[in-house]
């Protein structure tokens, strides 16, 4: 059973890391590549992917504290014993984290809507 185990375990990483290209890369190369009157993007150090990866890294930090917030705030919920003043500070962390995942996630479909639907 150990085996099974270890072996998943080994496994899982590697079928998370076989994913597809961040879909904002290819919307920004798509946006960036077709406009203007004589532009021809063949590098990779280019506008539009140096803005899709500082985006994506931004995104993913984003995503990381906000993660790392929740676990926080639940093992302050779990660990308060009774005692409200805690269990009302984690209530605060959780919601004011809510809230920043919401305003980012807003501001990313706002950009989305804007530059995609709009300029494309």
């Amino acid at each position: 059973m150990l085996a099974v185990g270890l072996m998943v375990a080994l496994a899982v990483p590697q079928m998370i890391l076989a994913e597809p290209n961040f879909p904002a890369l290819q919307t920004i190369d798509n946006i960036a590549s077709d406009k203007g009157p004589y532009v021809k993007i063949t590098d990779n150090n280019a506008l539009n992917v140096i803005i899709g990866t500082v985006i994506s890294i931004g995104l993913g930090l984003i995503g990381i504290i906000f993660l790392v917030l929740m676990i926080y705030a639940g093992y302050n919920w779990m660990t308060a014993s009774g005692d409200e003043e805690k269990v009302s500070k984690a209530k605060t962390i959780i919601i004011q984290s809510v809230i920043g995942i919401i305003i980012v996630v807003g501001a990313y479909a706002a950009w989305r809507f804007i530059f995609v639907r709009l300029l494309y």
